[in-house]
């Protein structure tokens, strides 16, 4: 199994952090796994991409030149992230602020509200730990299993009270993507 993803959105949304979380959660579970973030000098507001494989073989570049997978956080990400998606790829999107779908009928296109699903939770912020869920329910590469485990690595010890509503998003993610299939 090799799964590559591309995923991208506007700087501020987490898409780098989705990315970084994404490829802890594999290795936690014996896959290897390549991640190459790209984003502007804009701290918020630019593009952000990251390109991510996660596999049980060896990894030959860890440049994601056509995606099984592709994850659209933002209207502006669309025209750069169609281009990506391989021929009868899946691409998932953010629909709470995409509203054109990509020019991709050959693509299974899956829209998960994940702004509006994160601020039931109790946070819009937490609206890329949703889009990981559905990564992991539409895919299936990344069980994230091991995800609170990550989660308190990955956040400081300050933050650790955020884990359980991260948490609750990446399971609110699975779910949505089980009711938009």
């Amino acid at each position: 199994m090799t799964e590559k993803t591309f995923i991208a959105g506007f700087g501020g949304q987490g898409v780098i952090s989705l990315g970084q979380m994404w490829v802890y959660c594999a290795m936690k579970e014996g896959l290897i796994v390549s991640f190459f973030p790209f984003y502007g000098a804009e701290k918020r507001g630019g593009i952000a991409r990251a390109s991510v494989i996660v596999s049980e073989e060896e990894i030959a570049s860890p440049i994601v030149a056509k995606a099984d997978t592709v994850v659209i956080m933002s209207q502006d990400s669309v025209e750069i992230a169609e281009e990506k998606c391989a021929q009868g790829g899946t691409i998932l999107l953010n629909s709470s602020l995409v509203k054109t779908d990509p020019n991709r009928p050959d693509a299974k296109i899956l829209h998960i509200p994940c702004n509006e699903i994160a601020e039931k939770i109790g946070d819009g912020r937490i609206a890329n730990m949703v889009m990981m869920g559905a990564l992991s329910q539409t895919t299936g590469a990344v069980k994230l299993d091991h995800a609170d485990e990550i989660l308190k690595t990955f956040f400081p010890p300050s933050k650790h009270g955020l884990i359980p509503m991260n948490i609750k998003a990446i399971e609110a993610g699975k779910q949505a993507c089980l009711s938009c299939e």
